[in-house]
């Protein structure tokens, strides 16, 4: 009897969306339907997710790089700026030890070297 019971359930499942009219659509119940499309939106946030991460990702490599220039760019100033000091300084003591008329022959002579750069070079 028990076989008989079972080619039942068999037939009933191999003919279940077959009526006398015709062929009737599977009927889905709304919570499948509203799971179907709840795992649809979450598949679409984890990719969207998923982007976003390699994208901030990219954007701490960039600021790193960025960070470590400026440090480079930074320490370089410093040192620029320590050479510049140093340079001014001797201009000033010159300035202050010399006599005007020995100012004035060098200030000449920085013109007349830096005009005749400029016309070698045009």
């Amino acid at each position: 009897m028990n076989s008989r019971r079972d080619f039942r359930s068999h037939r009933a499942a191999l003919f279940d969306g077959i009526e006398e009219g015709g062929i009737r659509a599977p009927a889905y119940s709304s919570r499948e339907i509203h799971e179907h499309e709840n795992d649809q939106a979450m598949d679409s946030l984890h990719d969207r997710v998923s982007v976003l991460k390699r994208l901030t990702g990219d954007i701490h490599e960039e600021l790193e790089n960025h960070n470590q220039m400026l440090d480079r760019m930074g320490n370089v100033m410093d040192a620029s700026r320590g050479f510049l000091s140093g340079t001014v300084d001797k201009f000033k003591m010159v300035f202050e030890t010399k006599s005007s008329r020995r100012m004035a022959t060098m200030v000449a002579s920085f013109i007349a070297v830096f005009l005749l750069v400029y016309y070698l070079t045009k």
